[in-house]
């Protein structure tokens, strides 16, 4: 199957809906989910949002000042809720809900028609999950794509402000990069612009990791920085608060990658163990670049580690063998280590949790190199006819679509929330923090 050569992950429904039966013969032939497939995406939904409630807002939460912990906690559960109601409303619909053009689909908005027996296809002829589970699952992504953008902007956006961010961005951004990486349409003109020339985004580098990387790049510089930025500490309040949301982070995420074969298979399997092994080896090479820049190895450092090294690997768990897997997770550990040290301070933008620096950064990375861990001298899955130079241009193509769509998109959302709400709380509430100034409570009474 064409779509399976080129390792695409989503074959993003056509959705086959099973047609009336017209006679017993029919009916017999209809592709019938199989319980395996479909307990297995099920799990790796639940997976998956173990990621970001309590996952992500843990990690995030432990990273900031202990007056803005609430605050943190509730922005992510409050955004990654918002995403859910407006894909089951209109995101689904915009996303994969049928033909339309190169960057958006049409149809099945509230999610209408669609039935306890309709089936979406999967990768193999003629094996199919619920429709149900993938719209479940692709709700997930989008919910812990736009939860990602708020490490950009903690302890000085408002509350409001990101609310209204959060419902502009995922229809102008994530609706159309989810449709242009992942939609198979009927003909060129209405598959997805990126799927359409052959990307391989297995699980979502460009979709979910440059996405959120970029759009909290341009949010940091719409917010500016923090009061006293780069001029007092402003340490993590809980490094074991950090911690344990990177385990969270790391066990959901086999669901984000495996989970994204769609069916419980062999690309699944590999999928898993790419997600092992790339986790590891950015855990240990960003601790290796702290103390080549001399620097003690350190918690939070293995912590960001981890992160790089599972965005990395997002584009291409099933496109590696297990040794692409480990270059990819160190290469995004060392360099993304490299960029938050040394090049942000310089730059002087104040991305708070480093979201572009770890999800923008190795979101490109292993994107770009996706390419690369598809040869077979690295136990890529690549064919002895695979053109490594024409797929490279492709991934690069489709890098620089995902980075300019994000950066626009963001800017226009961010501009009508600032019209609309104000940005950035005053600074006797960001001095305050944002928990009692906002929320009017306290993560920790004592």
């Amino acid at each position: 199957m064409q779509l399976r050569k080129w390792g695409v992950a989503f074959l993003p429904a056509f959705l086959c809906l099973a047609a009336p039966a017209l006679g017993q013969e029919v009916a017999a032939e209809a592709p019938v989910p199989d319980k395996g497939d479909t307990a297995w995406m099920l799990t790796a939904t639940v997976l998956v949002m173990l990621m970001i409630v309590p996952g992500l807002a843990l990690f995030y939460g432990g990273l900031v000042r202990t007056k803005n912990m609430a605050s943190v906690l509730t922005q992510v559960i409050s955004v990654a809720s918002l995403a859910m109601i407006m894909w089951v409303m209109v995101g689904y619909g915009l996303s994969f809900g049928g033909d339309w053009n190169q960057f958006l689909s049409t149809g099945k908005f509230f999610l209408a028609g669609m039935t306890s027996d309709s089936t979406a296809a999967t990768f193999t002829e003629g094996v199919v999950i619920p429709e149900f589970v993938f719209v479940a699952f692709q709700m997930t992504f989008s919910a812990i794509t736009v939860a990602l953008v708020v490490g950009g902007l903690v302890e000085r956006m408002k509350f409001s402000a990101l609310m209204v961010f959060a419902l502009l961005w995922l229809v102008i951004v994530y609706y159309p990069i989810a449709h242009m990486v992942w939609y198979a349409g009927a003909d060129e003109a209405t598959t997805g612009l990126i799927f359409g020339w052959g990307a391989l985004d297995f699980a979502g580098g460009t979709v979910v990791h440059i996405n959120a990387g970029v759009s909290a790049l341009v949010g940091a510089i719409f917010l500016g920085k923090r009061i006293g930025y780069l001029k007092e500490p402003m340490p993590p309040h809980s490094l074991s608060m950090t911690l344990i949301g990177t385990g969270l982070l790391w066990c959901g995420w086999f669901g984000f990658n495996a989970g994204s074969a769609l069916e419980s298979n062999g690309v699944a399997s590999l999928a898993l163990l790419n997600t092992f092994t790339a986790t590891a080896a950015g855990v240990l090479f960003w601790m290796l670049a702290e103390k080549v820049t001399g620097h003690n190895g350190s918690l939070l450092g293995a912590c960001s580690g981890a992160i790089a090294g599972l965005v990395a690997v997002t584009p291409a768990a099933g496109n590696s063998g297990p040794f692409g897997a480990i270059l990819l997770g160190a290469l995004a550990g060392f360099v993304c280590c490299l960029f938050v040290m040394q090049m942000k301070p310089k730059l002087g933008f104040d991305d708070s949790l480093d979201v572009f620096g770890i999800h923008g950064v190795a979101g490109i990375l292993g994107s770009v190199l996706t390419a690369v861990t598809m040869l077979p001298a690295l136990g890529g899955p690549g064919g002895e006819d695979y053109a490594l130079g024409a797929q490279l241009w492709i991934q690069v193509k489709s890098v620089l679509v995902a980075v300019v769509w994000a950066a626009v998109g963001s800017a226009i959302a961010f501009g009508l929330a600032k019209l609309v709400t104000g940005l950035r709380v005053s600074p006797d509430v960001e001095r305050e923090g944002l928990d009692l100034g906002e929320h009017g409570e306290r993560a920790y009474n004592y």
